[in-house]
C-alpha cells in the first residue's frame, strides 16, 4: 500500500538526515512520527521511527554524563504547543487557567523545572500545552531549546507588570538568534528553525500595563501579534485557546457515511494544505487505495460537490467518501 507522505512528514525526514546532534535528530524524530499519516502501509516506517527513538534514549542513559542533554515529551492531541518565556512570567498559572494541568505555582523564579503538560481545549479539539522551565542565559537546561525546537507553536510570555520588561525581550530573542531559532507569524513559514508564535503579554490587569504594552508593542517584531491576558481577572482567555489552536497550521474535517449524520465531536485534525487523496489515507488506512470518489459539503463547494483527488480540504468540510 503507499505510504502516501505528507510534505510535513519529508521535510522533517530530511532535518534528520542533516541532523548533527542526538538532540537535533530527536526534535526530527518527534515530528517525523507526529507527522506521519497512520495507516497499514506506514505500519514498518511508524516501527522504524520508534526504533530509532529507543536507540537515541538508549545511549543516554549509557552515557551518563550526557544524561537531559535533550528531553522528550510524549504527544497527545492535535498538537503540541510550548509556553515560553522568562522567569515569573506567569506561565504555569496562565496554563492552570486553560487546562486540566495542575502545574506548581509560586512567586519565586524557576518554579518549573521540568516539561509540564496540560491538556487545553480550543472548541472540539484536545492540544498539549507545555510548560517550560524559564529562558535564562545561564540557568536554562540544555535540553530547553531542543524541546522548542520540536514543538508545533510557540506562546511567548512577557510579564506586563515588570519594571524589567525590555530587558525580558532583548534577552529572549537574543537567546533565540544564538540558537538559529527564529519566530514566525502563525501562517508564516514554519520549521525546526522557524516556530509559529503569538506573545501572550501576561499580567494585563497589573499597575502601569497599558504603559508596558506600547512598549513591549515597539520593542518585539512586528509581525508577532500581541494578546494581552491575565489569569488572575480571565482576560482574553478563550482568545488565547483560539490562538493556541491557530498556531497548529490545521483544519478540522468531519466524515460521513452515506445517508448519514455528521458527527461534530470528533473531527480529524490534519495540517492545512492536504488533499482529498493525502486526507483519505489519513481517516482510514485502505481509504486511499480503494477511493473511488468523494462529496463535499464545505466553504469552497456547494452541498455534496464531488471532488477530485487533489482537492484541498477546507478547514469545516464534511466529507463522504466512497470506496
Amino acid at each position: 500500500m503507499p505510504a502516501n507522505l505528507t510534505p510535513d512528514y519529508k521535510r522533517a525526514e530530511e532535518r534528520y538526515r542533516q541532523a548533527l546532534t542526538p538532540e537535533d535528530k530527536l526534535a526530527a524524530l518527534d515530528e517525523m512520527m507526529a507527522t506521519i499519516p497512520k495507516h497499514k502501509g506506514t505500519e514498518k516506517m511508524q516501527a522504524d521511527i520508534k526504533r530509532r527513538i529507543a536507540k537515541l534514549k538508549d545511549e543516554q542513559e549509557k552515557h551518563p554524563s550526557k544524561k537531559r542533554a535533550f528531553y522528550i515529551v510524549e504527544r497527545e492531541g492535535a498538537g503540541q504547543i510550548a509556553l515560553v518565556g522568562p522567569a515569573n512570567t506567569g506561565k504555569s498559572r496562565l496554563l492552570a487557567s486553560v487546562s486540566n494541568a495542575e502545574p506548581e505555582v509560586a512567586p519565586y523564579p524557576f518554579t518549573t523545572q521540568v516539561p509540564q503538560p496540560g491538556m487545553v481545549k480550543f472548541e472540539n479539539v484536545q492540544i498539549q500545552v507545555l510548560d517550560l522551565p524559564p529562558l535564562d542565559p545561564a540557568l536554562s537546561p540544555p535540553w530547553l531549546m531542543g524541546v522548542i525546537k520540536s514543538v508545533d507553536g510557540v506562546v511567548l510570555c512577557f510579564d506586563l507588570g515588570s519594571d524589567d520588561l525590555l530587558d525580558q525581550v532583548e534577552t529572549t530573542f537574543r537567546m533565540f538568534e544564538e540558537a538559529n531559532l527564529q519566530m514566525v507569524p502563525a501562517k508564516g513559514e514554519r520549521g525546526h528553525r522557524a516556530k509559529s508564535a503569538f506573545i501572550a503579554a501576561t499580567k494585563a490587569d497589573a499597575p502601569g500595563a497599558s504603559d508596558r504594552l506600547d512598549m513591549l508593542c515597539d520593542a518585539c517584531p512586528k509581525d508577532l501579534h500581541i494578546l494581552p491576558v491575565s489569569a488572575e481577572a480571565g482576560m482574553n482567555l478563550e482568545n488565547l485557546r483560539r490562538e493556541v489552536y491557530e498556531l497548529l497550521g490545521c483544519i478540522r474535517v468531519y466524515t460521513k457515511a452515506p445517508g448519514q449524520k455528521v458527527d461534530y465531536s470528533s473531527p480529524f485534525v490534519i495540517r492545512r494544505g492536504t488533499t482529498l487523496l493525502e486526507g483519505a489515507a489519513i481517516v482510514h488506512k485502505d481509504f486511499a487505495d480503494k477511493l473511488k470518489y468523494a462529496r463535499v459539503w464545505g466553504s469552497k463547494t456547494f452541498d455534496g460537490q464531488m471532488v477530485q483527488r487533489d482537492y484541498v480540504l477546507q478547514d469545516g468540510d464534511i466529507v463522504e467518501f466512497h470506496v
